[in-house]
């Protein structure tokens, strides 16, 4: 048990798991599948809508790697709401969290299905329960395990994807990929809304705070690091990919990077592409199962969900039964429109509340905590610190209300499980100030 009576959890990832499962969550399976709507949409114009979503993305990684230094935490976009706003908001954050985890996951296995099928024709919705259950599976038997795997299938990713810019590089096209900002501002910013995807994970290590070891230090110091890979690997796929097949070739494409490496790879394109999106998808889909199952063993080592869920298994030090539920949502991500601009959606606009609530967090820690503001490893004032807060906040809330010309429908599931989670709430929590 640690000081504060609650279940230890093992310090087994260090700075490389750190970068792998920020930089190895955000570059998969966005690269693979965002390219085709956001062509769609903005045309060339999505070279633009990346480097306006890397800005929002540098403005929540402050508040992040601020807060992972200070308080790092296991199911920490849970835990600072809770501490440093307010209870039900760390809980709402997290309760809609669920949508848009089982959204991402939803997506990862639909999408890494559809990539193998290509070469391997397999039933979609069985295919894709057995995905789901054997990286679930993978989380359950421990972290460790799963952050080893982790790096290797990084180190995968990155070779493929190296040579997918090597060999496109002696024939990509200015003309073929036109001016990014001919057509306007308006079809960029609705973009960036699918872009951000791209970015999305880069803090995945705070949801582990209580396993990285020295995460005062690791913390920061992976989250840095994994942004820069990620803005040096998407900047040059991206480019690369429009300069071989054009904007409108990608938007039409229901495999966008494939049909883009046929034209310098030929024949071995297929087989190259496939393979790393297998790998791509299966690590996100790794790292995406244990920050949804952290997230929920939070809300049970709390009391805001049922309490069992904060058990740590004896043998494997891992919250088994928080990846039991965690896998019983993913499961249901099953019944889900299939729409790739939904499920992105999806996940999006939960993660601008997450992050929007985590910057606002940061402020406060700033203001009112200067025994907090004491232990951060980053150099930054406390109003600067607050300043890069209420930033990061405000450029979340505009990347929800850009998404809104996309596709409205996710909106009206996100709002419907927000009621049903005011509910619970209510319901719930006082019941269990009475038991207490």
């Amino acid at each position: 048990m640690s000081i504060e009576g609650r279940p230890e959890l093992k310090r087994a990832v260090g700075l490389t798991g750190v970068v792998t499962f920020g930089a190895g969550t955000a570059i998969g399976v966005s690269i693979f599948t965002v390219l085709q709507p956001t062509a769609q949409i903005a045309g060339a114009g999505l070279l633009a809508a990346i480097g306006v979503a890397a800005l929002p993305m540098l403005l929540f990684a402050v508040a992040y790697a601020y807060l992972g230094s200070a308080v790092p935490v296991s199911g920490a976009s849970y835990e600072w709401p809770s501490r440093f706003l307010h209870p039900a908001a760390g809980f709402l954050i997290a309760w809609l969290r669920i949508v848009s985890n089982v959204g991402a996951l939803t997506l990862l296995a639909q999408v890494f299905v559809g990539y193998v099928g290509m070469l391997m024709p397999m039933p979609l919705k069985p295919a894709m329960a057995v995905l789901l259950t054997l990286v679930f599976g993978l989380n359950y038997l421990g972290v460790s395990i799963a952050a080893k795997v982790q790096a290797l299938m990084m180190g995968l990713l990155l070779v493929v994807l190296a040579v997918f810019v090597a060999t496109g590089a002696p024939h990509v096209s200015l003309a073929r990929i036109g001016d990014p900002l001919h057509v306007g501002p308006m079809a960029i910013l609705t973009a960036v809304p699918l872009m951000i995807s791209l970015f999305l994970g880069i803090e995945s290590a705070v949801e582990i705070g209580e396993e990285v070891r020295d995460a005062p230090r690791t913390i920061p110091l992976g989250i840095g690091l994994a942004i820069a890979l990620t803005a040096l690997v998407y900047g040059a796929v991206a480019f690369t990919a429009l300069g071989l097949a054009g904007p409108a070739s990608l938007a039409g494409s229901k495999a966008p990077l494939l049909d883009a490496a046929k034209v310098s790879l030929g024949a071995v394109a297929a087989p190259l592409v496939v393979g790393a999106a297998a790998v791509s998808i299966f690590k996100s889909m790794n790292a995406s199962a244990l920050t949804f199952s952290r997230s929920l063993f939070a809300m049970g080592r709390s009391g805001a969900l049922p309490r069992p869920l904060g058990v740590v298994h004896p043998k494997f030090g891992t919250p088994h039964r928080a990846v039991l539920l965690g896998y019983a949502f993913a499961m249901s991500g099953l019944l889900l429109p299939p729409s790739l601009i939904f499920l992105l959606l999806a996940v999006n606009v939960p993660t601008m509340l997450k992050y929007g609530a985590c910057s606002i967090a940061a402020t406060r820690v700033a203001a009112t905590r200067p025994d907090l503001h004491a232990r951060s490893t980053l150099n930054l004032s406390p109003g600067k610190v607050q300043a890069f807060g209420w930033l990061g906040a405000a450029c979340a809330l505009l990347v929800i209300l850009f998404g809104l010309g996309a596709d409205a429908r996710p909106y009206l599931l996100v709002g419907g499980w927000l009621v049903v989670g005011v509910a619970y709430w209510l319901v719930r929590r006082p019941a269990a100030e009475a038991r207490a």
